[in-house]
């Protein structure tokens, strides 16, 4: 039988949620307004909800609801009707990191899957057996397994094992942290993380402080980025690859969805081919995002110093975002974009989409929307007819090589 794996991605907002189907996710994960963490995220409204299940049934896309708060006392005012409303309107998963959540999903919205929560830390196949038994349709595992862990984790479980791919990592063990709590009252396993540990801090010694203004310290990771996992991933038998980033753009979205997307379909196509040349090129374009140096994680073992961010380095990214395609005019060859960031007549730009290939163009013509010529790009939201010279789709995106880069 033909090894598939499910790419699942991660959704802020209805625009989002749509950008990441289009571009490739078999399903999205979201959060609504209540119950889920990452509360600073836009997160979704139920019908909001409902019209992210209606567009991601048009691609064959699923739907994964975060109900992942540790629950206090006064946290299940509401949760029985809200997990009834979800699968009412044909929400396919929650997500949950409490056995008494996964309790309540089954007596009152049983046609829900119920897939366990990373924050539950499984780390071996003992406890994916034993969430099975209590009712779990799926475990993800702990960020903190290596690959070898993982295959054997699935090589003796019979639920379906997901496991992150890509994204942001806590720099405690499965997010189980309290710095937030701490120094901001601000409860991380109940939606308030204030991602304390990627603050900028003076180090001291005693009295001598070991830090200065131009290198402060902070307890971040690297981000994971495991492009290099992802034949093995397949073979081990995982049935979902997770990107982490709820909170992340549009773009982000776009161009990580794209790259792994793009890199399953040849590993499932070319299973015997040297996967090299995939992966590094997987590699350039998940460059192109907004990225914090990257790491593989725990996956080739228990990581080191070089796998922190000890001095919060900024974001790495080769390529600036411009402008998303709206429509585009046969005839004339040009394409009516709307504008993100500045560019001007004369740059080399690039297009991509879902089913383009990056395309390099120089900007000859640009006018606006009444003919006017226009040099310079510089409002956000404006819009512009741009020459290009291939046929440019709705969604398509715009954006340029950062100098140096």
């Amino acid at each position: 039988m033909k090894k598939t794996i499910e790419l699942l991605a991660p959704a802020g907002d209805l625009a989002r949620l749509k950008t990441a189907v289009r571009y490739g996710a078999d399903a999205v994960y979201l959060g609504g307004k209540r119950f889920s963490l990452r509360s600073r995220a836009s997160n979704f409204e139920l019908e909001d909800i409902a019209e992210g299940v209606r567009f991601a049934r048009e691609y064959g896309a699923h739907v994964h609801v975060t109900v992942n708060i540790i629950p206090h006392e006064d946290d299940f005012d509401g949760l029985d009707e809200y997990l009834r409303q979800l699968e009412s309107i044909g929400v396919h998963a929650v997500i949950v990191a409490s056995l008494t959540i996964v309790r309540r999903v089954k007596t009152v919205a049983p046609k829900l899957e119920v897939h366990l929560s990373t924050q539950m830390s499984s780390t071996n196949s003992q406890a994916v057996r034993f969430y099975q038994r209590l009712g779990a349709d799926r475990v993800v595992l702990a960020r903190e397994c290596t690959m070898d862990q993982i295959r054997q984790i699935c090589g003796h479980s019979e639920v379906p094992i997901e496991t992150f791919i890509h994204g942001g990592m806590c720099v405690n063990y499965s997010g189980r942290c309290t710095l937030s709590n701490a120094m901001t009252l601000r409860d991380a396993n109940r939606g308030g993380c204030a991602q304390s540990c990627r603050w900028r801090y003076h180090l001291y010694q005693g009295t001598q402080e070991l830090s200065d203004d131009n290198l402060l310290f902070s307890m971040g990771s690297k981000d994971l980025m495991a492009a290099d996992y992802v034949r093995d991933m397949i073979d081990a038998g995982v049935a979902s690859l997770k990107i982490e980033g709820r909170m992340k753009s549009a773009y982000y979205i776009a161009v990580v969805v794209r790259a792994y997307r793009q890199l399953i379909d040849w590993l499932l196509e070319h299973p015997e081919e040297d996967a090299q040349p995939a992966i590094l090129e997987a590699r350039r374009e998940l460059m192109r995002a907004e990225n914090r140096p990257a790491c593989l994680g725990f996956l080739a073992g228990i990581p080191g110093p070089q796998d922190h961010l000890y001095d919060n380095a900024p974001s790495r990214v080769t390529h600036d975002f411009l402008a998303q395609v709206l429509d585009y005019d046969s005839l004339r060859k040009q394409a009516l974009i709307e504008v993100r960031n500045h560019f001007a007549l004369g740059e080399a730009l690039e297009a991509f989409g879902p089913h383009l290939e990056n395309t390099t163009f120089v900007l000859e013509t640009m006018t606006d929307e009444e003919g006017t010529a226009v040099e310079v790009a510089n409002k956000p939201m404006q819009r512009c007819w741009i020459n290009t010279p291939a046929v440019l789709h709705p969604y398509d995106l715009i954006r340029r090589k950062e100098q140096g880069r």
